[in-house]
């Protein structure tokens, strides 16, 4: 049994205007009594029908674009795929890494005095590598550039974090240290998390646009790299990874998984599973904002 969205009562009206709401059960069996939508209804609705759900789901079908929104992992204004046939895949992936940096991140600021991050390798493996992966090639079959290459590649990041890390297994942390010395892999780690910073810098700036939600996400992973490379990079005096800076990256790690499961829940809610939606704050100077600005403009003139 297929679930189609409800549109039949829904009229399309192209200015943002004159939407109505059939109420059943008045007016006869054909017919029914129309009242407009109010500002709050009409909002919500527009937030619902993004992933095709809630009375307006099809309204926004003739417009050649829609905003920025964190739950598509979408930073800017993007053509909508005709007739998508797929879920939103953004909301797993987004999941993925942020369990995957919620425990890392507590790792890293020894919480409980758990310093050794072998757990995360069996994570960082299955959710954080595989499944984001899968959920970064399914952004690419959705038209989403940004999310495919933002998925695929921190799923990429996982993987090589836990072969890295994989106790007896590739052995690579062995193999330098024996080549060399510990310093040399520390230093080998912390040109690996520098790059991963540089990578993630690049991806900021594509949401100074976007949403206040969404560059919050990359601002903080952002800091978090660029600290424990730095941690790396800069040991104690003991030669050990420097434990206040490393401490400061699993802060910044631990929120930027918040704002991943964040930016998710922004995904997942809408009018057919919640009562309510989350705000994304779009910024403004962001393209929607602006829209906004103009319609609001011409409408009073």
């Amino acid at each position: 049994m297929s679930i189609e969205p409800n549109t039949a009562h829904t009229s399309n009206a192209p200015n943002g205007t004159g939407y109505e709401k059939q109420m059943p059960g008045q007016g006869g069996l054909g017919g029914g009594m129309h009242r407009q939508l109010s500002p709050e209804e009409h909002s919500t609705a527009q937030a619902a029908a993004r992933f095709g759900y809630g009375p307006l789901a099809h309204v926004n079908t003739a417009q050649d674009r829609l905003p920025a929104f964190g739950g598509e992992f979408q930073p800017g204004t993007y053509k909508q795929v005709s007739d998508r046939k797929f879920a939103n895949p953004a909301p797993l992936g987004l999941c993925a890494f942020a369990l995957t940096t919620f425990v890392l991140g507590l790792i890293n600021m020894g919480t409980a005095h758990v310093n050794v991050p072998n757990i995360v390798v069996g994570i960082a493996f299955g959710y954080g590598g595989l499944v984001q992966l899968l959920a970064g090639m399914w952004e690419m079959a959705v038209g989403n550039t940004f999310g495919a290459t933002a998925l695929s590649s921190y799923g990429g990041f996982w993987l090589a974090f836990a072969i890295i890390l994989t106790p007896g297994g590739f052995q690579i942390e062995e193999s330098i240290v024996t080549a060399e010395d510990a310093a040399a892999f520390r230093n080998s780690f912390g040109f690996f998390l520098m790059g991963w910073f540089i990578f993630t810098t690049l991806l900021l700036f594509a949401t100074l646009r976007s949403t206040l939600a969404f560059f919050s996400l990359f601002f903080s992973l952002d800091l978090a790299f660029l600290l424990l490379g730095i941690g790396y990079l800069h040991p104690n005096s003991a030669g050990a990874p420097n434990p206040p800076v490393i401490s400061a990256g699993g802060f910044f790690a631990l929120m930027a998984a918040f704002l991943a499961w964040y930016n998710a829940l922004a995904g997942i809610l809408d009018d057919s599973n919640s009562f309510f939606i989350v705000p994304v704050a779009h910024f403004p100077w962001s393209v929607k904002v602006q829209q906004e600005k103009q319609n609001l403009k011409e409408h009073n003139v």
